[in-house]
């Protein structure tokens, strides 16, 4: 897994600000910032992979947005920006809860394929910055209850499946 610097940091953190800069002028309607959400919420639970295509998306997102961001805040302001920031990890992705992943995932990427050109960056721009700010431990160990949850949907949906409890 790559580290994260305060380059990558900052990359996000732009990334973001780009996309709650037109939310706050523009009447702060939720509407707004629903591609955005969506576009979190898929790398949250890609967050939550230990490995496969979705883990290491996530896993390489911070090599990007570290390169970006130094390049950025050295060119902005001459200060070195690779100090590297306390790195979290979201463990504990079962079965079950890969299923559920997999689903919105799957959900978002078709929110992504029905949106309009401004939703679907939108969209992007969430997916990085819930990927990048999932790399350090303080927002990692915010959602450290998400793989449990998911863990959770999943064991209720392969129950239903199974008729445990309807007959």
């Amino acid at each position: 897994m790559t580290g994260l610097t305060i380059g990558g940091l900052l990359a996000a953190l732009l990334v973001l600000t780009a996309n709650l800069h037109p939310w706050w002028t523009g009447g702060r309607e939720l509407s707004k910032l629903a591609a955005f959400g969506k576009g979190f919420g898929g790398a949250a639970c890609a967050a939550a992979c230990p490995g496969g295509i979705l883990g290491w998306a996530h896993a390489h997102t911070g090599g990007l947005a570290n390169g970006a961001g130094e390049r950025t805040g050295q060119a902005a302001t001459g200060a070195p920006a690779t100090s590297g920031l306390t790195t979290g990890q979201l463990t504990g992705l079962g079965a079950t809860g890969a299923v559920v992943v997999v689903v919105v995932v799957f959900l978002v990427g078709l929110s992504y394929k029905a949106a309009g050109r401004k939703d679907r960056r939108r969209t992007l721009g969430g997916a990085f910055v819930g990927s990048v700010l999932l790399l350090t431990a303080g927002i990692a160990g915010a959602l450290s209850w998400l793989p449990g949850a998911l863990n959770d949907v999943g064991d209720a949906v392969v129950a239903a499946v199974q008729g445990a409890g309807i007959l």
